[in-house]
């Protein structure tokens, strides 16, 4: 069984939009997928309630407000959506259960300090030396400072800046029917597939 945590302590980065469009990548492959929320908001569990029934399913992982319990026998592969804030012993406890860590981030000075902090606590943490790592630039554009900006950050950090998804509409109507880009015809929402293949290979891989 994968996991994939979706972490970052810096509020409206895009956490649920990554995390439930990442689970749908993983459900458009055929996999049993498993969603979990540890954020207040339950933003992603709320995104489960909207999902139609006829499109590729995705289990709800209904996680204690103290612990991270495993998940049932015959799940494949886990995303887990994680709130503002996370560090500290709750940290750890997720990154006990992570197979990978995808952190994403805007490409503001605001985002960059917060998001730098989480990730030294996450240099130190005992296990890193064993998850693998990557940044995800959210709402950027690829040919401006900002997304250079990032770009530098990643090279500093040495962990993969792997794409950069562009601020669109297509998420926001996407998320308010339950749906991901996998689950809508490829001729509608081309432009962003491109952009997600990088990721796509990086989960994968």
């Amino acid at each position: 069984m994968s996991v994939i945590v979706v972490a970052n302590p810096k509020g409206g980065v895009g956490k649920s939009t990554l995390s439930t469009n990442i689970a749908g990548y993983f459900a458009s492959c055929g996999h049993t997928v498993m969603l979990g929320d540890v954020d207040v908001q339950q933003s992603s569990k709320l995104w489960l309630q909207l999902r139609p029934a006829q499109v590729r399913p995705i289990q709800s992982w209904d996680i204690d407000a103290d612990a991270i319990a495993k998940p049932p026998k015959g799940v494949t592969h886990v995303v887990l959506d994680t709130p503002a804030g996370l560090h500290g012993k709750r940290l750890r406890e997720v990154i006990k259960r992570a197979d990978r860590i995808v952190v994403p981030l805007q490409a503001s000075v605001f985002d960059v300090f917060a998001t730098r902090a989480f990730i030294d606590e996450l240099a130190t943490s005992r296990k890193m030396d064993e998850v693998p790592v990557a940044l995800v630039g959210m709402r950027v554009h690829e040919r401006t400072l900002s997304a250079d900006k990032l770009r530098t950050m990643a090279e500093q950090l040495g962990w993969p800046l792997l794409t950069m998804l562009r601020d669109t509409q297509n998420y926001v109507h996407l998320a308010a029917s339950g749906l991901t880009l996998f689950d809508v015809a490829q001729s509608k929402v081309e432009r962003d597939l491109e952009q997600w293949q990088p990721l796509c290979r990086w989960l994968d891989s």
